[in-house]
């Protein structure tokens, strides 16, 4: 039977037995094998009475039919052989012989027939008769081995298909999902259950999910595992995109506004704005948008090193040319007044490049200072997705880029503050109105900056970086020479001495 089980495949089974000795051997001998096999487990297994009685036959009918088995094993024989005596059993060891009807008979080393069991099948007729077919038989020699003959196609199956019935508890659990064991119900009744993400399974009938290693994730159908996908601000990307036209498209107008200065360098406009400050503040503002480029793409090693020391040193030349400037203002101002003539020693050109030098200095040996003690590094944060890798550009020191920040944020307020005060000089001085509305640009985008980079997750940290680094870029150069480039191409007429000394021009 285990071997017919094992040929049709299948796993969920009846069993019926005479209630005798030679049924319940059987039956108790066919259960222990079939639970050492793990071929199947049985439905149910009912004992047939020897007086048929009919409610008992009934009974058994009804469990049959209730149950989701299709196939039935009976051990339901006549009792007609008889032991020999005890003393025989020596001569019955080397005794064999064929029946008449052609079945050879042979004994094992207890005495016993080793068994010959024929294999039939029953075929209903249409005038309600049966008709029995011999499809085979199983044999199992002195050695222990088993052969079972069967010739299917003699074998009537009643069933529409006409073929061999499928007859399971459970269908099998397919790659992707593991066996769950119903409680209370035997082992070949279960429930599959699709493995959770990040595990798998690759073989049907799995009892576990299987973790996928660190850089893997699990595919869709949980059946293998795929490298977890790789998050960075990318080139390819529409953010990215955006974000790299815009950072050129500040680079362009940067160098068009400082070609337009140094063509119009002799005119009053560029000439009473400090026109070399102008200069190197244009250019420090090219350096700025084209720093943010750094923050794009995926991060290596230097351009980790480099994002932020090119970032902190382009906004203090920046923001020390604006300081400066401002500083001048108020300076020419004090000169103007009594007693005053002085202090312009103090304001030279030599004295503006040293004073833009020396603050842009302490930035450079910050950074230095930062990238030697703790240099920052490439990461792979794996906190923010369990089924991505974000690779990131890990700060190394956080006391390093707090300092960064803060010297341009400490140059940034002191700028504004001299050009607050400054705001109210009279109209021939007044770029320090521009440059008071220009820093309070710069210092509104930089402390929204702050919270937003702390909370912002992966590659979203750069996109806030970028945005911010673009967004002050062009507060300071739209605010500073938008008028100025306005008086000098649209309106000619203004840029005179006369002009920008007077009071009207500064007015409109």
């Amino acid at each position: 039977m285990l071997q017919i089980m094992r040929r049709f495949r299948w796993t969920w089974v009846g069993l019926l037995f005479n209630d005798d000795a030679y049924g319940h051997d059987a039956a108790r001998i066919f259960q222990s094998d079939l639970v050492q096999s793990g071929l199947g487990c049985l439905a149910y297994v009912e004992v047939v009475p020897w007086d048929g009685d009919p409610a008992e036959l009934q009974r058994i009918v009804t469990v049959m039919k209730a149950s989701t088995a299709r196939v039935v094993f009976e051990i339901v024989y006549g009792i007609h052989m008889v032991k020999l005596m005890e003393e025989l059993v020596y001569y019955l060891e080397k005794i064999n012989f064929t029946t008449s009807i052609g079945d050879h008979v042979t004994f094992n080393e207890n005495g016993d027939a080793l068994p010959i069991y024929d294999v039939i099948n029953w075929v209903w007729l249409p005038d309600g008769s049966a008709k029995v077919n011999n499809v085979g038989v199983f044999k199992k020699s002195a050695s222990g081995d088993e052969e079972l003959i069967l010739d299917e196609d003699r074998i009537f199956w009643s069933f529409e298909s006409k073929k061999p019935p499928r007859s399971v508890c459970s269908e099998s659990c397919s790659p992707g999902s593991r066996v769950a064991r119903r409680k209370g119900e035997p082992v070949c009744c279960f429930d599959c259950i699709t493995c959770s993400e990040g595990t798998i399974t690759n073989d049907t009938d799995s009892t576990e999910c299987i973790s996928c290693q660190e850089d893997f994730w699990s595919s869709p159908q949980c059946d293998h595992c795929v490298p977890k996908s790789i998050e960075f601000l990318s080139y390819h990307e529409a953010l990215g995109i955006s974000l790299t036209i815009i950072s050129l498209l500040g680079t362009l107008i940067s160098a068009i506004v400082l070609g337009i200065f140094i063509y119009h360098r002799s005119t009053p406009m560029v000439r009473a704005n400090n026109s070399e400050l102008s200069f190197l503040l244009l250019l420090s503002l090219k350096l700025c948008f084209l720093c943010s480029l750094l923050f794009i793409g995926r991060p290596r090693l230097w351009t980790c090193q480099l994002r932020h020391a090119a970032f902190g040193i382009s906004f203090v030349l920046c923001v020390s040319c604006i300081l400066v400037k401002t500083l001048v203002v108020l300076a020419v101002f004090k000169a103007s007044k009594p007693g005053g003539a002085d202090i312009m020693k103090w304001f030279g050109t030599m004295q503006q490049r040293g004073t833009v030098l020396a603050l842009t200095a302490i930035q450079a040996i910050i950074c230095i200072a930062w990238l030697v003690s703790s240099s920052p590094t490439t990461h792979k944060n794996k906190k923010y997705h369990r089924n991505k890798i974000v690779f990131e550009c890990a700060v190394g020191s956080t006391v390093g880029f707090a300092v960064l920040l803060g010297y341009i944020g400490l140059l940034s307020l002191l700028s504004f503050l001299l050009a607050f005060m400054a705001r109210n000089l009279p109209d021939n001085f007044n770029e320090a109105k521009l440059i008071t509305f220009s820093m309070l640009i710069f210092c509104a985008v930089w402390i929204a900056f702050i919270p937003a980079y702390i909370s912002s997750p992966g590659k979203y940290a750069d996109v806030v970086e970028v945005f911010a680094i673009l967004a002050s870029s062009f507060g300071i150069l739209v605010a500073l020479f938008g008028p100025k480039c306005y008086i000098i191409l649209l309106k000619p007429e203004r840029n005179t001495k006369k002009s920008i000394m007077g009071r009207d021009a500064t007015k409109t």
